[in-house]
């Protein structure tokens, strides 16, 4: 069989975290950090192969978790750079996934290292990719994604026959406001993992140079994960299959947002 890696961006630092690595919150049994529970849940899928992205300053903070191994699956990791004279911060989250490119020789599973999109998730992705050629997301309805107070950004799928067509980042939505956005309970919203083959990686280093030549005097505008490939299917240079799911998805976005992931994962 193909060797299928699990591949994991855990290069951002949080403000919302006092500048430190959300991914280290002990929120898992036994005391287990964020990025634990989310490397633990894909385990089962089959994955045999993991690539950490992350930081310089932070690679040894990973290895003294995952070393070279990990429950038997090698561990590989990969640093994503910036010119901290120039930017304000790294260039995003499709920078993240080239810096990878050399290590990502076969299909992969990209996920965020501060979402856990839950066991089922990771073996739809797995099924797909031992099956079929084209790309795949899982995404959920706008309404299970929506919390009971307040609002949020999300980034919405648009969908024709079981595939990705298109899609935008609506800012500022709740639940009593989806008229308002033009939004439906049903659309698909991300949640940010993804299944892609290496020839995609390859694209995506395209569009990163194209873009930060473009951009190279702004110390802020970022290379996201999501519109780059929103924008190759547009360019019909990718297919992606959508696979609707209702895993539980957890998301650290705020420190509150501690207390919560570790109560639903201790759950007996």
């Amino acid at each position: 069989m193909e060797e299928i890696s699990l591949v994991c961006l855990a290069a951002g630092m949080s403000k919302r975290f006092g500048g430190k690595l959300k991914q280290f919150a002990r929120v898992g049994k036994n005391n287990r950090t964020l990025i634990e529970c989310i490397i633990n849940q894909s385990i089962p899928s089959g994955i045999n192969k993991i690539i950490l992205i992350v930081r310089k300053e932070t690679k040894e903070k990973f290895k003294k978790i995952f070393k070279e191994k990990y429950k038997e699956i090698p561990v590989y990791y990969a640093i994503q750079k910036y010119d901290k004279e120039k930017r304000e911060k790294p260039w995003g989250t499709g920078d993240a996934v080239c810096s990878a490119k050399k290590l990502i020789k076969e299909p992969c599973i990209i996920c965020t290292g501060d979402d856990l999109p839950g066991e089922g998730t990771f073996k739809i992705l797995m099924k797909h990719l031992k099956n079929k050629k084209t790309e795949a997301t899982v995404a959920k309805k706008l309404i299970e994604m929506l919390p009971k107070k307040g609002k949020v950004n999300r980034g919405i799928f648009k969908t024709m026959a079981g595939r990705v067509i298109g899609g935008e980042e609506v800012c500022g939505v709740s639940r009593w406001n989806l008229k308002e956005k033009r939004l439906k309970k049903e659309d698909l919203v991300s949640i940010s993992i993804f299944a892609l083959h290496p020839e995609t990686i390859i694209l995506l280093d395209e569009k990163l140079k194209e873009f930060k030549g473009k951009n190279e005097k702004n110390k802020i505008i970022e290379f996201y994960l999501n519109i780059a490939l929103i924008n190759l299917i547009k360019e019909n240079k990718i297919q992606m299959e959508i696979y609707p799911t209702k895993e539980k998805w957890i998301g650290i976005t705020n420190k509150e947002d501690e207390k919560m992931a570790k109560e639903e994962l201790n759950k007996k």
